[in-house]
């Protein structure tokens, strides 16, 4: 089944200005040759998008009406809609990267994810413990703070141990990917497990500093 939506005058109203998720769409024509060239990249795009936004395709000569209300000018061009409404966009053929960082802000978060100003948040108000789930040696060399460690490989065999922390446990890791599926792992199981997206670089990131013991 393809992914990528094709939206029309007749359809643009239920598949876009109504639609729940957010939805990704190209403005493109058939005589348009960049929009020949990303078209693979888009319905790549489109399929590993499936359940989180919709990506969706208008030709510009079969939806002039569209195109006018929207005031596209020129082909390719891309706009994200959410709750009815254009919400960002860009000019020109685009490459996947750039449509995800485009879409990124607008996905549906994932269940558990914490961004860092919620987690420094809540370290303030004592409401979480952060667990460090890398190797005990670079635990040591820096952490965030108050960080307790829980070695990402031993984290099951010690799920006793991180139900009795005296808040709840927030996991994270280096780039916040192993931490994220591991507290997935343990929601699955019954332990609702919080992760720091973007994990020790996403804290950095955003000017949080580390504990360098």
């Amino acid at each position: 089944m393809n992914a990528l939506l094709q939206v029309n005058e007749q359809n643009f109203e239920t598949e876009v200005m109504m639609s729940e998720l957010p939805v990704f769409v190209e403005f493109g024509a058939t005589w348009c040759g960049p929009c020949k060239t990303i078209e693979p990249e888009l319905k790549a795009f489109a399929g590993e998008m499936q359940g989180r936004i919709k990506v969706a395709q208008v030709d510009v000569d079969k939806s002039p009406t569209i195109a006018q209300a929207l005031q596209v000018r020129s082909v390719p061009t891309f706009i994200l809609f959410q709750g009815g409404r254009p919400v960002d966009g860009r000019q020109g053929a685009i490459r996947k990267a750039e449509m995800l960082a485009v879409v990124e802000r607008f996905l549906p978060r994932a269940e558990g994810a914490l961004k860092a100003k919620e987690v420094a948040a809540l370290l303030q108000q004592s409401k979480i413990v952060l667990v460090d789930t890398r190797a005990p040696e670079v635990w040591q060399r820096s952490r965030l703070p108050g960080a307790v460690n829980f070695p990402l490989e031993t984290l099951e065999a010690r799920l006793s141990e991180l139900l009795t922390l005296p808040s709840h446990a927030v996991l994270y890791c280096r780039t916040g990917a192993d931490s994220k599926t591991m507290a997935e792992k343990l929601t699955q199981t019954g332990v609702p497990t919080a992760y720091l997206e973007g994990g020790v670089l996403g804290w950095e990131t955003e000017g949080f500093r580390l504990e360098r013991p």
